[in-house]
């Protein structure tokens, strides 16, 4: 590899991270998964040992971050606490526990000259992540790269700066136990801007795949600058509609619980749609519900007719991902409009639909053309550890390599292998 040496500052620092995480990334290839298996486990056990450190850490992000006067959605992913924390050492157990993505055979099948050819997976190679204020990606990050035996370089938000560091700490501390270099998991110490720019372009050709996890203006920014291949979701406008078949029960719950479960989170239902057919019948009480639990409702004229403590919706709403408690309302005519409505307005990221007609239900999720589609199931499951699959690095919304949920097996790539017993090609 090329690498511009550059005299001082966060070029020479970033110059340094970029070797090592080329040289991690070929070592742990070699690496086999009983001991990344093994290596995971023991750094799920670091981090709880931490404990005590994490909390202090992150005590001490939270009062700067309030001093500073964040809004409430951010604190609330920079806070960590005792349930958290256990919740992150579970999710890096769970990432150790998966299948090992690396070394699958894909496909296999015999050329009319006899050659054997398969697909296998492989590693991609260095990672980057760059995350806003949210703790926990550093460890869900580093446990689902090594897990893929990918090396990655992560580069989190500066309110969270001394709690990641504390987490990282603990992740690393036995790598090296295991044959794992702790290079494999490097955090970016520089809260200097400039080292995101150097990540955005490939940080001189180290950096495979970068991934951004956060707000609007991060991913938005790395998906028009970057110069290496991203996957990321932009936004997370997520609808739950309410079909004419469906119970009220059902539809209250999972309303209720796909918005304010937790706000915050990119799987948080941001649009209600409502069947004309059930407005009366069903509206009231699912509205009622939200605005108990301090939900602000945005309707449509029809839904201010039953429900007139409810706010006048503008175009935007719509289109709005709000992560706070805040739900637009609109009322579609059956099946079709609520599909060409999500068309219109959504974000690819995760949709639900309530109803009792498998039929139905069997439409809505072949037509809706996002990430993830439920059927009778709250959008809050819009989580890799949710999905089984460990934990996650983010979901992603576009069309090519990795929808949904992006974990251990989509850090993988693949590789023809070939097998001949002295074939030319005449």
């Amino acid at each position: 590899m090329d690498v511009l040496i550059h005299a001082g500052g966060v070029q020479t620092e970033m110059t340094s991270v970029a070797v090592r995480a080329k040289v991690a990334a070929h070592a742990i290839r070699e690496v086999s998964d009983v001991q990344r298996s093994a290596a995971l486990s023991a750094a799920a056990t670091s981090v709880g040992a931490h404990l005590e450190d994490i909390l202090a850490a992150n005590q001490n992000d939270v009062t700067n971050a309030t001093a500073c006067g964040v809004p409430p959605a951010v604190l609330d992913r920079l806070l960590l606490d005792e349930e958290r924390i256990h919740s992150m050492v579970a999710r890096i157990e769970a990432v150790s526990a998966l299948p090992d993505p690396v070394g699958r055979e894909l496909a296999r099948w015999r050329r009319p000259n006899g050659l054997e050819i398969a697909r296998v997976s492989t590693p991609i190679g260095v990672i980057g992540m760059i995350y806003e204020s949210r703790p926990d990606v550093t460890a869900e990050a580093a446990a689902i790269c090594v897990k893929s035996g990918n090396a990655v370089i992560l580069r989190g938000g500066s309110y969270g700066r001394a709690s990641s560091a504390a987490i990282h700490a603990a992740i690393v501390e036995n790598l090296p136990n295991f044959g794992i270099s702790r290079d494999t998991v490097q955090l970016v110490a520089t809260a200097d801007r400039a080292a995101v720019d150097l990540m955005l372009g490939g940080l001189y050709d180290s950096i495979d795949v970068l991934i951004p996890r956060g707000g609007q203006h991060l991913v938005a920014r790395v998906k028009k600058e970057a110069r290496v291949a991203v996957l990321a979701h932009l936004e997370g406008v997520c609808h739950v509609f309410v079909h004419g078949d469906a119970d009220l029960q059902k539809a209250r719950k999972i309303v209720l619980n796909s918005k304010m479960r937790r706000t915050g989170i990119c799987g948080a239902a941001e649009s209600l749609l409502i069947d004309c057919a059930v407005l009366e019948s069903h509206g009231v009480a699912i509205l009622s519900d939200l605005q108990s639990a301090g939900c602000e409702i945005r309707a449509d004229e029809h839904v201010r007719a039953i429900f007139p403590s409810a706010k006048q919706a503008t175009e935007k709403d719509w289109s709005t991902e709000y992560l706070a408690g805040i739900i637009s309302v609109k009322t579609v005519n059956g099946l079709e409009s609520a599909i060409r409505h999500i068309e219109c307005y959504g974000s690819n990221h995760t949709e639900s639909i309530v109803t009792e007609s498998p039929d139905v239900a069997d439409r809505f999720l072949s037509a809706v053309d996002s990430a993830i589609v439920l059927w009778n199931a709250s959008t809050q499951f819009a989580d890799g550890y949710e999905f089984g699959m460990g934990g996650e690095m983010g979901i992603g919304t576009g069309k090519l390599h990795a929808r949904g949920p992006v974990s251990a097996e989509q850090l993988t790539s693949f590789k023809y292998v070939v097998r001949g017993d002295g074939q030319i090609r005449p």
